[in-house]
């Protein structure tokens, strides 16, 4: 089973990825499990996503306590209970511009995979918004779901601005394809 939490802040579009995930996911056969939590439930505070996929049914209603992947949307969230569902083998992928290797010396012994999610945002049109970029690194980070299927929801549930948020998504895969190339364990 996949565990997977997304983080981020309200307004953010947290839970909009994270439905967006649970959708590609089950779009390629899979049992799919998504929840979240809305902290203050007002803009600016913290929200969570969380989505769990398998190839058997999900049976399990318990807060993901050890994730396989965080999607962090704001990197100053990298703390203390984030950080308590995550362990060496969990894949996290961040939206910031800082590097690797700056990451290895403020968060030794995580596997972190920082993207420039708003850089790419902007390229592509679609201004501050990062949800594509996010999910298209965190498809490759995690080597699910497809990127073609990831596009094909991101196709299919885009009202306007579909082909912005569909290069945004694979310029995010990119993106972390050239980061797990440097030497981040994926």
């Amino acid at each position: 089973m996949l565990e997977i939490v997304i983080q981020g802040r309200g307004g953010q579009g947290a839970q909009t990825a994270g439905n967006l995930l649970a959708a590609a996911f089950f779009g390629e056969g899979a049992h799919v499990q998504s929840f979240a939590s809305y902290g203050g439930a007002r803009r600016g505070t913290p929200v969570s996503s969380f989505i769990r996929a398998d190839v058997a049914p999900v049976r399990l209603r318990c807060d993901i306590e050890r994730a396989d992947a965080i999607l962090c949307f704001d990197a100053t969230l990298l703390e203390g209970r984030l950080l308590a569902a995550a362990d060496e083998r969990t894949v996290i992928v961040v939206n910031s511009g800082r590097g690797v290797a700056d990451f290895a010396r403020t968060l030794p012994g995580y596997r972190v995979v920082p993207i420039d999610a708003i850089g790419i945002s902007l390229r592509c049109g679609l201004g501050r918004i990062v949800n594509s970029a996010l999910l298209g690194a965190l498809a490759r980070a995690v080597g699910s779901p497809a990127l073609g299927s990831l596009e094909r929801t991101i196709a299919e549930r885009s009202p306007k601005l579909t082909q912005e948020n569909l290069a945004a998504c694979e310029e995010g895969f990119r993106a972390a394809d050239a980061v797990l190339g440097e030497g981040v364990a994926a």
